[in-house]
């Protein structure tokens, strides 16, 4: 009997623990059917997320992609008052002007392929009777053929001298430009054709260029003066191009020196029979240390033919020397001394010279005051003071 009351105990014991076996396995079937359940939610939102990290990049890439390829605004502009006295007149010149009002409109159609363009208003009104103009003083396309090979080709600046490519108020001591690059070079001359940078080397580069020339006059008080050749490509006459070299080299810190070479068959565009061909050479050097710079220019046109030589202009030159030092990060001080003679092949003293000495004042490195004081000699008589504001964005 004992024996059989036994065994019914241990039936029921372990019919027990396999009932419990069987509840704790369907609960733990549950636990891991939930857990598979979260983690299938979990990988859909990761999933989810890397979606939109992915959306969220390809919007930075195309948002950087299109900022390469935008087309920006920029400009400058300066603001003069010129108190000069003509000694040998006793004329006075006591004027303000807004001599330039310039805007840039350029646009990067990939990593390799530029528009870059200018247009500039002079002297605040332009037209009939007024005097200013509205000039188109760049518009061309550029493209990176590889590292060390760029061409260009439309209405660019010369590649010559030290400001005539880059001529912003900050960028410069005085508030005029200076009178060498002005009446020998011309600054701001501009030509349209092709042209091409080469960098050679580390620090040094050739600018080439094959461009529409000067037309000089041929008669009268301007006869063969550089600055009146001027066309501004506007129908300019094209008999004969003209051809530039400059090689210019940068390798050393704080050093720049340049050379450059222009070439033109005829300055007259076939108005006379014998013809007057000039060539232009100029050169420049630029040095800094720390605070104090110094910067020098020498140009010289050699004209041929009797028509020239008749007026003394066969040959035209010029150069200054400009000493600069910046204080600090606002205050700088400058003296310049120019002399040109765009006479310089008649045997009369035609010879002009100018002194500037004065200070910029920077608002911001990008906005600058300026004040100096100008003393003409030579052929010339001339003294006074100029002031000018000048920015560029």
């Amino acid at each position: 009997m004992q024996k059989t009351l036994l065994a019914a105990s241990l039936m029921t014991a372990l019919s027990s623990s396999a009932v419990f076996a069987n509840q704790e396995t369907d609960e733990l079937r549950a636990l891991i059917a939930e857990q598979k359940k979260a983690l299938e939610a979990l990988e859909r939102r990761l999933e989810a997320s890397e979606k939109r990290a992915e959306l969220v990049a390809d919007a930075v890439e195309s948002q950087q992609t299109a900022s390469k390829s935008a087309t920006t605004i920029g400009g400058y502009g300066e603001l003069h008052y010129n108190n000069i006295t003509n000694n040998k007149t006793d004329e006075k010149t006591r004027e303000m002007d807004f001599h330039r009002f310039v805007l840039f409109f350029n646009h990067e159609f990939d990593s390799k392929t530029r528009f870059v363009s200018e247009l500039e208003l002079e002297h605040a009104l332009a037209g009939e009777g007024k005097h200013g103009e509205v000039e188109l003083e760049q518009a061309y396309v550029e493209h990176d053929f590889s590292d060390t090979v760029t061409a260009k080709a439309g209405l660019f600046l010369m590649p010559v001298g030290l400001i005539n490519e880059t001529h912003e108020p900050p960028t410069f001591y005085g508030v005029e430009r200076n009178p060498v690059e002005k009446d020998i070079l011309p600054t701001t001359w501009w030509e349209a054709g092709i042209g091409a940078n080469f960098k050679l080397a580390p620090g040094l580069a050739l600018d080439t260029a094959i461009t529409s020339g000067l037309a000089t006059p041929v008669d009268g008080s301007n006869a063969f003066k550089i600055r009146n050749g001027r066309q501004k490509v506007s129908e300019a006459t094209a008999n004969d191009l003209a051809y530039t070299a400059r090689i210019r080299y940068t390798a050393i810190p704080g050093l720049e020196l340049g050379a450059s070479l222009v070439y033109q068959s005829d300055l007259s565009q076939g108005t006379l029979d014998d013809a007057a061909a000039a060539t232009l050479f100029t050169a420049h050097g630029v040095y800094s240390v720390d605070q104090f710079s110094v910067r020098a220019l020498y140009a010289q046109w050699n004209v041929d033919g009797a028509d020239a030589a008749a007026v003394g202009r066969d040959k035209q030159t010029g150069f200054y020397i400009e000493p600069s030092y910046k204080l600090n990060d606002q205050f700088g001080v400058f003296a310049r001394y120019s002399a040109w003679d765009n006479n310089a092949g008649d045997s009369a003293d035609t010879e002009k010279t100018q002194t500037n000495i004065g200070i910029n004042y920077w608002l911001h490195e990008d906005v600058v005051l300026k004040f100096d004081i100008e003393s003409q000699g030579g052929a010339a008589d001339a003294d006074g003071f100029n002031l000018g504001v000048g920015y560029q964005f």
